[in-house]
């Protein structure tokens, strides 16, 4: 279905960056429409989309690379329209947008310079002017066109200004918006987990309770990237219903069913599938738009496991054309293939090798060395009789496991005894050391004067003292 091609891009573009995906190319179509899949997007996302399709999928490629010119020559970006315009020029030299559009390019590259001089002039008014509002709007207005013509860092730095200049709640929600937004095209996480994590500082306000779908959107993707897959499912599962278009610049509500599902199928048990997410009122108005991740989940709750597998298995390739979930698909799936195999095992004593290989193998392979994998990492408690071809497990000692348990206990009960003995003998002892007593007047008052120097300090206090003593 595909073929992984060694990576050569260049450094992150952010320090924050994970690590580098390897490139793949899916050479069987997708399940979806490629003009329908699209329209759920808008802005810098909805390129960076068409771009990954074109670049990874042998099927759409050409389509989805005549479309991002397409994209690009509507906005500003001249290097995101170079990108395009190389990769179809590669795969599509006849097509019309094959060719590249010089004029375009010059009067854009022209038109980007003069607005953004324009910008830092105005900029720099409102900075010698002191007036706060429109220093505020100056950096937002610097930081839309920079974002808008490709330069992500200077639209961070721009954006980042603005905090300067908030006066109210809705000030701090536009600006951490923005740096939500220019953080996950810079794949730069922390930032965009920092900036979540201002907004919900600002207690129960009526416009954190709309931002909630897309507060959980931006920290779940945060999470995904690092490969922490429970905390992502339980981002993605927490969202409330009604998100609808507001958060289309980073993310779609068919995403979200698509991200949560798979990472809770892959880090939850049965009991948790059913109360968490197909019980779960709000995430399943998200479902309904991806009906097959439901029908798959509800698979593994019934112990459908082959059913399972084989549902998830006719999507993969969609989700190899995901800009965010395409270097996850395969530990995603591994996870649910060991989980499914565990879970299938336990009611079993010994379970052979051609049932399971029926189960789960694919048509003229075993499964053997991934069983045998799966025991060395101790994900499965069992052992392979390869004379009987039988996969067994591993007999329980319930005595043993009473005694270890009943001596664990004992020993912390002596450790715990010996250590209240101890401390008996030191009270007794009169070995603590206790809290000096503080003078009630406190340092530097009037009881502290007349015991450190008499009524009036200094010499006179102290002779006043050593005489009484002597008498």
């Amino acid at each position: 279905m595909y073929s992984p091609v060694l990576p050569t891009q260049t450094s992150p573009a952010s320090p924050t960056q994970s690590r580098a995906k390897k490139s793949v190319i899916v050479t069987e179509p997708p399940k979806f429409d490629l003009e329908s899949y699209i329209a759920n997007y808008k802005g810098r996302t909805r390129l960076d989309r068409l771009l990954l399709i074109g670049i990874c999928s042998s099927v759409l490629g050409v389509e989805a690379l005549k479309l991002a010119v397409r994209e690009a020559k509507q906005g500003k970006d001249v290097k995101r329209y170079l990108d395009a315009q190389n990769h179809l020029e590669t795969i599509g030299p006849n097509e019309i947008e094959a060719e590249r559009d010089l004029n375009w390019m010059d009067r854009t590259e022209r038109a980007n310079q003069a607005e953004s001089q324009r910008l830092e002039a105005e900029l720099k008014g409102y900075k010698n002017n002191l007036i706060k509002e429109s220093i505020r709007m100056g950096n937002e207005d610097c930081g839309k066109h920079y974002q808008a013509i490709g330069d992500l860092q200077k639209a961070f730095d721009a954006y980042g200004r603005m905090r300067q200049d908030v006066s109210m709640n809705k000030h701090i929600i536009d600006t951490s918006r923005h740096l939500i937004e220019v953080g996950i095209e810079q794949k730069n996480w922390i930032a965009v987990s920092s900036n979540v994590q201002k907004i919900k500082s600002l207690g129960a306000t009526e416009e954190e309770k709309l931002l909630q779908p897309y507060l959980c959107a931006a920290e779940g993707l945060a999470r995904l990237d690092e490969g922490d897959y429970g905390t992502t499912a339980l981002q993605f599962l927490s969202a409330e219903s009604g998100m609808g278009l507001s958060c289309n610049t980073i993310i779609s509500p068919n995403d979200v069913a698509i991200y949560g599902g798979l990472c809770a199928l892959a880090t939850m048990d049965r009991n948790e599938l059913q109360s968490k997410v197909l019980e779960n009122s709000n995430f399943r108005t998200y479902l309904e738009l991806e009906p097959h991740i439901r029908r798959a989940i509800s698979f593994f709750v019934n112990s459908r496991y082959s059913a399972c597998l084989n549902v998830l298995e006719a999507y993969k390739t969609d989700y190899y054309l995901d800009i965010h979930l395409q270097k996850h698909v395969d530990d995603i799936y591994q996870l649910v293939r060991s989980k499914s195999i565990v879970q299938y095992f336990i009611p079993f004593s010994c379970v052979t090798l051609d049932s399971l290989n029926s189960a789960f193998a694919t048509p003229g392979k075993t499964i053997e060395k991934e069983l045998s994998a799966m025991i060395q990492r101790k994900e499965l408690d069992a052992r392979i009789d390869t004379q009987n071809r039988l996969l067994t497990s591993v007999p329980s000692a319930p005595r043993s496991a009473l005694q270890s348990s009943t001596l664990k206990t004992a020993k912390e009960y002596e450790l715990e005894a010996r250590r209240r003995i101890q401390h008996m003998n030191i009270h007794g002892a009169d070995l603590e050391i206790k809290a000096s007593k503080r003078n009630p007047l406190g340092p530097g008052g009037a009881m502290d004067d007349f015991f450190e120097g008499g009524f009036g300090g200094g010499a006179g206090g102290r002779e006043l003292r050593s005489s009484t003593r002597g008498h």
